[in-house]
């Protein structure tokens, strides 16, 4: 790269940074702008390491939550800030995440705990860094807004949540520095977690339950099921200012056992030895499954079936060719939900029968080229297609406990390498 594109490009991410600090001189308490104007730099360096990191799907700094995504590069991005909550000085983030969740697969806490691990943890490690020799805040205050898919009279629709996490200084501390999952679990019960203005727990457990683990703290005791929590209805203003309305009487909720489960960042060992064995070990029914089902799923020739990484897990990628009638032309949209109905939900089934009972990677991707018998895409290019579907949710629709639209609602589907909702009625209907 030529030196003055890589000054170009620094100039630009300083001008991002400073761009997503609220101004000093805006800020109409002098303590909170003085605070501002003294730490201003190490705010920077939060926005910076936002923009390093590489976050499952589009996040961006933002004043205003619940905007459509194609207004947030117009929209007020300053919005890390120093703030007052209950008398205390905090550093407050807020954001949106344009990620859409499934009501129907995963209930609030889930939804919630997914975006504390997805946006919000990872901005604290860059803000405990970045204060790490500072004598404020005295807490952390995160509202980051994400999506919600749910059927309202059989009709599909999709609406806002917001999550609010506080979190004192302390406790944040301790969280980022911990390596065991129960010591983080232990440390986000410090702080108060909101969804919708309703208190939540990302982990939560009955009382009598923590009871019997505080009685006998060796003794493994399962999670119960998540209970379902009403959310209220989500507002662009934003939760935290009605919080600062809360009675400081409210107490953070009491550290409790944090239950057992497997940390998200140390779930599975993705490492490139990993992938060689798993190679290794499943490369006869690799080579079974080609040979035997070619015919049907139209396997790449030069791209033999292969293990990656994906959302530190690993997926098994089938690299496939589609190809529809001339009749189906259409959006990129219809060939993608025609790819599904006509081609991709008939191996579905047939591929499961080769990996029975194993559970050493986390799903399938099935990639594929859409084309037209005889001729290219409608717009005279190929559509590049993936359904990356999780195990669990394959082994579902395998026995007809799911529908094809439920499977693809919980996955990922990414249409020439940008993530969509594929709604396989309308898109085949053409709207």
């Amino acid at each position: 790269m030529r030196a003055s594109s890589i000054l170009f490009c620094a100039f630009l991410l300083q001008a991002s940074a400073e761009a997503q600090v609220l101004s000093p001189e805006e800020i109409r308490d002098p303590q909170i702008g003085a605070l501002e104007r003294k730490y201003f730099a190490e705010l920077k360096l939060i926005t910076k390491a936002a923009a390093a990191h590489s976050f499952p799907y589009h996040f961006y700094f933002s004043r205003t939550l619940d905007i459509p995504e194609k207004e947030e590069p117009g929209s007020d991005q300053r919005a890390v800030q120093f703030d007052t909550f209950q008398g205390q000085t905090v550093l407050k983030i807020t954001g949106n995440y344009f990620v859409a969740y499934s009501a129907e697969l995963m209930t609030p806490e889930e939804r919630a705990r997914q975006t504390y691990e997805d946006v919000m943890f990872p901005l604290l490690q860059a803000s405990v860094k970045a204060l790490e020799n500072a004598d404020v805040p005295q807490a952390f205050a995160f509202e980051i807004s994400h999506h919600v898919r749910k059927k309202i009279i059989g009709v599909s629709s999709e609406g806002v949540e917001n999550v609010v996490l506080i979190l004192p200084r302390d406790s944040a501390r301790r969280l980022v520095a911990a390596t065991d999952p129960t010591a983080r679990q232990a440390a986000i019960l410090e702080g108060k977690a909101f969804l919708n203005a309703v208190p939540i727990s990302f982990w939560p457990r009955p009382e009598t339950e923590v009871a019997q683990a505080q009685q006998a703290p060796h003794k493994a005791v399962q999670p119960p099921p998540v209970p379902i929590v009403s959310p209220g209805p989500a507002k662009d203003a934003g939760i935290y200012s009605r919080l600062t309305q809360i009675p400081a009487t409210i107490q953070p909720q009491q550290p409790a056992p944090a239950p057992p489960s497997v940390d998200k960042y140390a779930s599975r060992d993705t490492s490139l030895d990993a992938v060689k064995g798993l190679k290794s070990s499943y490369q006869s029914d690799l080579d079974r499954m080609a040979q035997e089902l070619n015919s049907q799923a139209h396997f790449v020739g030069y791209a033999p079936p292969a293990f990656i990484t994906f959302h530190k897990g690993l997926y098994l990628q089938l690299s496939i060719t589609t190809t529809l009638p001339k009749t189906a032309a259409g959006s990129q949209y219809r060939l993608s939900a025609l790819a599904f109905d006509q081609h991709i939900a008939h191996l579905i089934r047939a591929i499961l029968e080769y990996f029975k009972g194993r559970e050493d990677f986390d799903g399938i991707d099935f990639s594929t080229t859409v084309r037209l018998a005889g001729e290219q895409s409608s717009d005279g290019s190929a559509v590049a297609v993936e359904f990356i579907f999780p195990m669990s949710l394959l082994h579902t629709y395998g026995q007809f406990d799911c529908t094809g639209q439920q499977l693809i609602d919980a996955s990922f589907i990414l249409i020439n390498g940008e993530r969509v909702s594929l709604n396989l009625q309308m898109a085949e209907a053409g709207s």
